[in-house]
């Protein structure tokens, strides 16, 4: 399931949002509370026959946003959260499916930030081509935390990654140009 990818998760809440913001918020801090008292003073949930249209409300947001999330899965993933009855419940089960556990998070944000650093231009590569390769490993490692400014990107490319025969190039780029703006 691409939703719970590093790109695909923030896709997956740029969508959501787009379709009602408080969705969202049902999905990673699950649905508006529907409680009562019961005789011995303590919060359970309602029933339905004890709910009020702003109760069922509630319930119709979780419903909308459990929605968004189950439409685009398949048959088998599908089965693995059809028992679940928030949307949060199903989100938490989806990514640790498919992003793993912390740990498994850290190992791979471990995994990108080395791919960053050892980053090179492939041979025959275009320049279009290595800016795209390094983008998407720099978006993966921001959807896990790392953040890496704008200049480092280009100073890294423009320093480390470009061969040897773009040298007059990147002096003229140097002598020309602020290097934080290249690349926004």
């Amino acid at each position: 399931m691409a939703s719970t990818t590093p790109g695909g998760k923030n896709r997956m809440r740029d969508h959501i949002i787009g379709e009602d913001y408080e969705l969202w918020d049902i999905v990673t801090d699950g649905p508006l509370a529907t409680m009562k008292k019961n005789a011995e003073g303590v919060d359970v949930p309602k029933t339905r026959a004890d709910c009020t249209a702003e109760d069922l409300r509630k319930w119709e947001k979780n419903a909308k946003a459990k929605k968004w999330l189950v439409c685009g899965l398949g048959l088998d993933e599908y089965s693995k959260i059809q028992s679940y009855t928030t949307a949060k419940e199903i989100w938490d089960t989806l990514q640790v499916a498919h992003e793993g556990t912390p740990q498994v998070k850290r190992s791979r944000g471990t995994l990108l930030y080395s791919q960053y650093e050892n980053f090179t231009m492939k041979e025959g590569e275009t320049i279009q081509e290595i800016y795209t390769r390094f983008i998407t490993l720099t978006n993966e490692l921001k959807s896990l935390g790392s953040v890496i400014l704008e200049e480092y990107k280009v100073e890294k490319i423009l320093t480390r990654v470009l061969p040897v025969s773009w040298e007059s190039k990147i002096t003229a780029i140097h002598e020309s140009k602020n290097i934080a703006t290249l690349m926004s």
